[in-house]
């Protein structure tokens, strides 16, 4: 069957999360969306842990479904077109178990600091892989545990406690704590988990980079590329996400990313690499921001402070690249680069995405259309137009054409991604019939 999965988010017991990440809000989200498999994230963090055991049960292979008592459905997710279902009629919701570690730790004469993202067919597994993390530190603090530990030793943990397990090198690029990051990583995959790498199938892209960009590299070829929103917030779910068609388990899933199959892993949805937060290089508090050329022409100096600005992931991209831009590799699965539904409402109205008019327009458009993922990707354009006013029918467009222009983000400042402009909202906007409920 073909469904969307977003494998790598988070609880409530990591840092800067919100308190609406838990089970109950993560599956209504999902369905919001139109994600049929979630990632259920920080499987260390035995508090969180617990909480799962208590409010899901099992449902495929490897999978939980949220307890029926623990539902809290409402009309709106009840009755959302275009949503898959489930025998109970519900919307169709699964979840995988998962979860972030930050490994900090000395390699090659520097210190390494690279993030990794565990799927676990099991929480049992997942029980016994915590209590083996636990005698190397601490795993209560924080929902991503940071350990004293060497990648490759933790994947060869993972592997002992279940062979079955996926260790995904985390968002590969970002500067500061990843397998390839500029500031803290290694030049290869191969160099970090070193005689394990053949039990790695898969890298996660992240947010500042797409894999037009990774394909650059002939090394990452063997790899699948993913995608995931790393979501500190249920709202957030679903920014980045991966298309499967193939059965729904953890057996499918691990087959899909193990064999490299095109018709079982069908290609993922992305940020545009430029609205993420390290795209570019550049120095945040001096709002520097440049392009690669110029921070090599500065020899990576920052022009207020004098101090070095943040190396982006673009700018490590060219370094280690030896394909030229436009490469594309064989058997490479294709991607659609996308746009946040409140964000493309938010350019329609010119407000805030947060702003209530946006909340609003947001849960009629889905009540009527159908989940987030399906009116950006799949409702006629006439339609968004009838439902959601013209301006929000154009916007969509223009992202789907890739029509846009950007404000690259740097240094962990988020990119614009500019959809309309003021002067074109002025008189353009066709009034929607009606607004939905918050």
């Amino acid at each position: 069957m073909k469904f969307v999965a977003d494998l790598h988010i988070h609880s409530r017991y990591s840092r800067a999360t919100s308190q609406e990440c838990n089970p109950e809000n993560l599956y209504r989200w999902a369905a919001y969306k139109g994600v049929t498999l979630v990632g259920a994230g920080d499987f260390t963090h035995p508090a969180w842990r617990d909480e799962l055991k208590d409010k899901l049960e099992p449902a495929e292979e490897g999978l939980y479904r949220l307890k029926e008592e623990f539902l809290q459905l409402d009309d709106l997710s009840e009755a959302l077109p275009n949503v898959l279902l489930d025998a109970t009629g519900s919307p169709l919701v699964r979840f995988m178990v998962s979860g972030e570690i930050s490994t900090i730790y000395k390699k090659g004469e520097r210190v390494r600091k690279v993030h990794h993202l565990i799927l676990l067919p099991s929480l049992q597994a997942a029980d016994e892989l915590s209590h083996r993390l636990e005698r190397i530190g601490n795993i209560r603090s924080d929902g991503r545990p940071i350990l004293g530990l060497d990648s490759r030793q933790l994947l060869e943990m993972t592997l002992e406690v279940s062979p079955e397990a996926l260790l995904i090198p985390a968002h590969i690029w970002t500067p500061h704590f990843s397998v390839l990051g500029a500031n803290s990583g290694f030049d290869s995959i191969e160099e970090c988990y070193e005689d394990l790498t053949d039990h790695i199938f898969a890298v996660e892209t992240g947010l500042s980079s797409d894999p037009a960009l990774n394909w650059r590299l002939a090394a990452l070829d063997r790899f699948n590329l993913v995608s995931n929103s790393d979501a500190h917030s249920p709202r957030n779910l679903a920014r980045e996400a991966n298309l499967f068609d193939t059965e729904l388990s953890y057996p499918g899933i691990r087959r899909a990313l193990r064999e490299r199959d095109t018709a079982l892993f069908e290609g993922t949805l992305e940020f545009f690499p430029e609205e993420g937060k390290y795209h570019y290089d550049g120095h945040r508090g001096c709002q520097v921001r440049w392009q690669p050329a110029q921070t090599r022409a500065a020899d990576g100096v920052c022009p207020v402070c004098g101090r070095r600005v943040t190396v982006g992931v673009l700018h490590r991209v060219e370094e280690l690249a030896d394909r030229q831009e436009g490469f594309f590799p064989a058997g490479s699965r294709p991607f659609a680069s996308i746009v946040p539904l409140p964000e493309v409402i938010a350019s329609a109205l010119g407000t805030g995405p947060a702003s209530k008019k946006v909340t609003q327009l947001y849960f009629t458009l889905i009540r009527c259309l159908g989940p987030e993922l399906v009116v950006l990707r799949e409702a006629p354009v006439e339609g968004i137009a009838r439902v959601g006013g013209t301006l929000v029918a154009e916007a969509i467009r223009r992202m789907r054409a890739g029509e846009v222009e950007v404000q690259p983000g740097f240094d962990g400042e988020y990119g614009r991604i500019i959809l309309l402009w003021p002067e074109e909202r002025e008189g353009g906007y066709s009034k929607p019939p009606c607004l939905g409920r918050p």
